[in-house]
């Protein structure tokens, strides 16, 4: 079949028009939306600068804001249960989590839900035996928000919500975090 394609210049040039034509209309679908008249750029997601916003459900049907928790240093993880570094780092997240959680460091586990399942997500937190809050990013936006382009992806934000640090990919070691944490609990005395 593919040689007639190929030996008939008139199949052959519908063939190619057909995938530009493919190809244009994925071109439009895709692509990042602008912003409209008058609205602000959200902000980036950088060093030095404040951490975006962003209010989620957690699978225990709460719902956290990262603004209500300013005063808090925090950890935001950017993770899918299908991520195996995701899930080497996972043990240690908890570890750093349980020996800091009553100095107020707060873990926001984000699952990146719209690539993944709520049901996934909870059977990776039950199966490792995770305490600290999974969030739910059922759309994308904060995933979004925050620019990943790799998971996991960690944010490291101080207790002004400001973003201290960022670690793309993984997995981290326990004593990463423990130090990247202590630095974030040291800034309170200074």
């Amino acid at each position: 079949m593919w040689m007639r394609v190929f030996a008939n210049p008139n199949r052959w040039n519908a063939l190619v028009i057909g995938v530009m034509v493919l190809g244009v209309i994925w071109m439009y679908v895709s692509r990042i939306p602008t912003l409209s008249a008058g609205a602000a750029a959200p902000p980036s997601p950088q060093i030095g600068f404040a951490a975006p916003d962003f209010t989620l459900d957690t699978l225990d049907g709460k719902t956290i804001t990262l603004s209500e928790l300013r005063g808090q240093p925090a950890l935001i993880n950017l993770w899918a249960s299908w991520c195996p570094p995701c899930r080497a780092e996972m043990p240690a997240l908890d570890a750093v989590y349980r020996e800091y959680r009553d100095a107020g460091f707060v873990v926001l586990a984000v699952n990146t839900t719209y690539q993944d399942s709520e049901a996934d997500a909870r059977a990776f937190a039950l199966n490792l035996g995770l305490t600290f809050p999974i969030l739910l990013d059922r759309d994308g936006a904060t995933s979004r928000r925050y620019q990943m382009q790799a998971l996991p992806t960690t944010f490291f934000v101080g207790r002004d919500g400001t973003i201290r640090d960022i670690m793309i990919g993984g997995p981290m070691s326990e004593a990463l975090i423990a130090s990247k944490i202590d630095g974030l609990l040291a800034e309170e005395t200074q």
